[in-house]
């Protein structure tokens, strides 16, 4: 007897011992894998996050460098006899856009002839940089606080306020210089991209956004403690090195920060003025949920480990044929079939035995599907369940190898911001999900919809024949689904829709076929919205 239970504790032991280093192995291989994807997840989004913020301020800046331009090629700027027409322009290109705080026309001496609300009208701004660094060609200056405006314009909140200059020179019909028009940018817009943006990450918590400038890398955006002040971080150099993405690095307050980035290089024929976007989150926070799934594997461990060892207690009266059997499928389970532990009947420590091991590989089937239900989940937009732009990038990275012609739909909704603002993000949210279902009904079993962000979708379309009339079609319906009106909230609810397009065969690259459809996106809102408009192939 007493050899028995030397023999029993003795395998009962090594079984437990044996378990315990099986669960860590694979709690090991693959908890790693799993948090170090979760960690590089968390840490793209907020590279990507800089990435859009960067995205959003230079098609701003270029949207309103490009009105100045156009204003100063009109013939009413060009002959500025009447100056009282001249302003009435003014003013209606401030009504029409407000972040132009002033626009003023001078002479060719920087005497300012016009100007929105006569503000300045008459004074020599000949010495401002406004007006000499435009006396060649256009002028881009970066944020400054405000000289001769600070007492002229309402300033409700109080705050200091600050200005993005762009002015131009103007020529008359004989290309002779005969003033400049300059304009001041309040400093406000850049705040609503900044609280867009952060609407856009409402479940990330403790994030905070930074523009960088690229004197003295001061910060021009931030929070209030902060701006004015220079960093020193490594991730401002790499960024201007490398253009995008994300680190963790220790900022001045001693802290480690998830930390994206990007480098704002302009947007096509607008040069850009050189800022860095930051976006940073704490590294407790950001990793949180990766803690969660770490303490997970652990829980689970434990407590596989303590059935087993008492299953392998009782296993070791009999060890003979039953246990023989039970090896050979354990063998097969490790060479990777996919089998079933044998149930036994009648001999009762065999029984513990075969049940425990059928639980174990239960466990870890179910540990395995809801790993990767979270790699499902870092592919899904969290509001519409549609593909994000990770799983656009997988899909497309696909489907050129497998098809010879490709129709990207890029979308953007029109009046959406309209419906936030009156109604409420929830609202807006739920009209996105809407959305999100319509737009599901106009793609194919192998074709793909997806939300980039906000409230713009990427559709790629898998054409048959023509590729631009199928995707002239597709777009058409999608736009006539779209402006169906919408019950949200006991409310009635309109949008629009426009629609940018082009065409993906095998001797073009997939990136630029993309960025062509954004191009042929802001080209629809531009002029007219609520349209589609398809690059064709050749063009």
């Amino acid at each position: 007897m007493g050899i028995s239970s030397s023999l029993r504790t003795r395998l009962s032991i090594t079984f437990a011992i044996i378990v315990i280093i099986l669960i860590l192995v694979l709690s090991i291989i693959i908890g790693k894998r799993s948090i170090k994807e979760v960690q590089s997840e968390i840490g793209y989004s907020l590279g990507e996050t800089a990435y859009l913020m960067g995205e959003n301020l230079d098609q701003y800046m270029w949207s309103r460098y490009g009105e100045v331009s156009v204003l100063s090629e009109l013939e009413e700027i060009k002959d500025y006899q009447d100056v009282n027409n001249v302003e009435k322009l003014l003013n209606k290109l401030k009504e029409r856009f407000p972040s132009f705080a002033w626009v003023g026309l001078t002479n060719k001496d920087g005497i300012v002839m016009a100007s929105t609300d006569g503000i300045l009208t008459g004074a020599d701004i000949s010495s401002r940089p406004v007006y000499t660094e435009a006396l060649d060609n256009v002028f881009i200056g970066d944020v400054h606080e405000a000289v001769l405006l600070a007492d002229l314009l309402p300033n409700p909140t109080g705050e200091e306020m600050k200005f993005v200059d762009i002015s131009t020179p103007v020529y008359d019909r004989n290309e002779e210089f005969i003033g400049v028009l300059a304009t001041h940018l309040s400093w406000e817009w850049v705040k609503e991209v900044e609280e867009s943006m952060k609407n856009t990450l409402h479940k990330r918590s403790d994030i905070e956004f930074f523009i960088v400038s690229k004197n003295n890398n001061d910060v021009i955006l931030g929070p209030e403690n902060m701006v004015g002040h220079s960093l020193d971080l490594d991730s401002i150099e790499i960024a201007r090195e490398n253009k995008k993405g994300w680190t963790i690095e220790t900022w001045g307050d001693g802290k480690q920060y998830l930390t994206g980035y990007v480098s704002a290089e302009g947007y096509k024929d607008y040069p850009g003025l050189g800022w860095t976007i930051l976006v940073r989150q704490p590294v407790e926070v950001a990793y949180s949920s990766t803690r969660d799934l770490l303490l997970y594997f652990i829980v689970t461990g434990l407590v596989l480990v303590a059935v087993f060892a008492v299953g392998g207690w009782f296993v070791a009266r009999r060890i003979t044929y039953p246990l023989q059997k039970i090896t050979r499928v354990a063998n097969r389970l490790r060479e990777g079939e996919t089998v079933e532990i044998p149930k036994y009947k009648g001999i009762t420590e065999i029984e513990i035995l075969s049940d425990s091991l059928r639980n174990l590989v239960t466990n870890l089937m179910k540990t395995e599907t809801k790993l990767e239900k979270m790699e499902d989940v870092a592919h899904r937009d969290h509001l519409t369940g549609l593909p994000n732009r990770n799983a656009l990038e997988v899909y497309l990275d696909k489907a050129t190898h497998d098809y010879n012609a490709l129709t990207i739909l890029y979308l953007d909704l029109d009046g959406f911001k309209g419906v936030n603002d009156t109604l409420g993000h929830d609202a807006g949210d739920k009209l996105l999900i809407e959305v999100a279902s319509r737009l599901k009904k106009n793609v194919r079993s192998d074709e793909l919809v997806s939300r980039i962000g906000g409230d713009e979708f990427v559709l790629v379309l898998v054409p048959s024949n023509n590729p631009v009339e199928y995707g002239e079609l597709v777009g058409e319906r999608i736009i006539s689904m779209i402006n169906e009106p919408y019950s949200i909230e006991g409310e009635t609810v309109s949008v629009g829709c426009s629609v940018g397009g082009a065409i993906w065969n095998s001797r073009r690259n997939i990136s630029e076929v993309i960025r062509r459809a954004d191009e042929a996106l802001y080209n629809v809102k531009r002029t007219g919205k609520n349209r589609i408009f398809l690059h064709k192939i050749d063009e």
